[in-house]
């Protein structure tokens, strides 16, 4: 295991009587800790681009959730609603009463199911590229549009992604994807109980067209904002860390989103609205 980064801890919690790593980076008193949470079969290794850069602004905190990463296998595949609730018990462990969520991908409809279920626990979502439902079915189109974000990934995310993918293993990998793409995630966003924040690439190939995204930003509710990176592809985590430390910042203290003309990559809103 490598050694974490100057300013970040790592630790284990015992979770079921599993143990989960977490990356911790320093306490910042004064705002809720944000809880980064990563996606399919895919380590929070890949999300540290951006919990880096959103370090200084508040304690950050990375875990693997189970079977994933640096945390040990359970006796099964954990889906959607397990993986929700094995994140609520992470925070017991953690004791952490409150927090912020910021999901990638799978991760997103994972906090939407916390929030769903825990709506006190969660202060706020942030779902980056989220994963799943109707514009990822049916399933053999889901892997053809897998297969499309590979080639339009960073070339230095292969380090990152390429020793997950093969510790989790094809057969969880194939299983895992088919639930998610049968998840209700649209359902669950037009129902989230929690302000969120959506944060979509222009070149995701796992999102719907552009058209039926602008459908989807005037079916949310009024506290649901939709943000579109241009020139992001799906791992925008990873991609494109400062452009969206810098939407994420501006969302949570609550100013305006616009772009930051210093980071790769253009923001727009498509849809603002807050409770």
């Amino acid at each position: 295991m490598d050694a974490p980064d100057e300013g970040w801890r790592e630790r284990q919690v015992v979770v079921g009587e599993h143990r989960v790593l977490v990356r911790q980076s320093d306490e910042r008193p004064g705002r809720l800790p944000v809880v980064h949470v990563h996606g399919f079969a895919i380590s929070g290794a890949s999300l540290m681009p951006t919990a880096r850069r959103l370090a200084p602004y508040g304690t950050q905190v990375v875990p693997d959730l189970p079977g994933y990463g640096g945390s040990e296998r359970w006796d099964r595949t954990l889906g959607i609603p397990a993986l929700g609730d094995a994140l609520l018990r992470i925070l017991d462990a953690l004791e952490l009463e409150r927090v912020v969520l910021l999901g990638n991908s799978m991760g997103c409809p994972v906090s939407l199911e916390v929030a769903y279920q825990a709506p006190d626990r969660v202060d706020r979502t942030i779902l980056v590229s989220p994963a799943g439902g109707v514009q990822n079915q049916p399933f053999g189109r889901a892997l053809r549009q897998l297969a499309q974000d590979v080639l339009r990934e960073s070339p230095r995310m292969v380090p990152v992604a390429v020793p997950d993918y093969v510790r989790f293993g094809p057969l969880n990998a194939l299983h895992l994807f088919s639930e998610l793409t049968r998840f209700p995630s649209l359902e669950r966003l037009l129902r989230t109980p929690v302000p969120t924040l959506a944060v979509l690439g222009s070149r995701d190939p796992l999102m719907p067209r552009p058209q039926r995204v602008r459908e989807i930003a005037h079916l949310v509710p009024p506290h649901v904002t939709v943000v579109l990176i241009e020139g992001a592809a799906h791992a925008v985590n990873f991609s494109h860390p400062g452009e969206l430390a810098h939407v994420v910042r501006s969302w949570l203290d609550g100013r305006e989103i616009v772009d930051d003309p210093d980071e790769p990559g253009r923001s727009r809103v498509l849809q603002i609205g807050r409770g």
